[in-house]
């Protein structure tokens, strides 16, 4: 199954004044493809290039960390991209996330502050994110390409913490671009689908 760079769900300026054209131009045409190329080549020479995308971050982590970063990378930004929209972000969940965001995250505020802190505390490159684990919901960080799945968790919601995320748009102010992410772009739709999926 080869790694094919999906659209944008949305315009490149769509996202504006909260994450600019030229990072999205950087962040999606450069970087992700980028990921999708090399990913591509090390997969075909790992003889994986077959296998379901999950299965591949799942086989390379900790035997193959070339092919791991780029198809940790590459399965992290499909997902970053719907996990946006215009006119995103703030309180109101829908319902089912809502309960799920407060019986295990103590609701919504506490989720923001641990949220927000997960992504300014993760030196260097890397994310942070809601994952359900163990049937419940819980934040997590993990450096550079790495995700949930290979912590025996399923993402909801990840957040790139990467300096080509943020940083034409923020510069070095990480905590402001992720106030942004939560207030202004989260896709909640989208988040409750994959939340529906991984609590099955």
């Amino acid at each position: 199954m080869a790694f094919e760079l999906p659209e944008l769900p949305y315009a490149y300026d769509a996202l504006g004044p909260y994450m600019s054209k030229e990072t999205l131009e950087f962040h999606h045409d450069k970087h992700h493809q980028a990921y999708v190329t090399k990913g591509n080549e090390l997969a075909e020479k790992a003889g994986m290039a077959d296998l379901p995308l999950e299965e591949i971050v799942k086989k390379s982590y900790g035997t193959d960390q070339a092919l791991f970063n780029n198809a940790g990378q590459h399965y992290n930004h499909i997902h970053f991209w719907k996990w946006m929209k215009p006119n995103g972000g703030g309180k109101s969940l829908p319902g089912k996330l809502q309960t799920a965001f407060d019986s295990d995250l103590g609701g919504y505020d506490k989720f923001k502050a641990d949220f927000e802190a997960a992504g300014a505390g993760q030196f260097g490159s890397g994310w942070a994110w809601v994952a359900v684990k163990n049937g419940k919901l819980e934040i997590m960080k993990t450096p550079n390409g790495e995700n949930p799945l290979v912590h025996g968790a399923t993402p909801i919601l990840g957040v790139d913490v990467w300096e080509h995320s943020y940083y034409i748009d923020y510069r070095n102010a990480r905590p402001k671009y992720l106030s942004a992410f939560v207030d202004s772009l989260v896709n909640w739709d989208y988040v409750l689908e994959c939340y529906e999926k991984a609590a099955g």
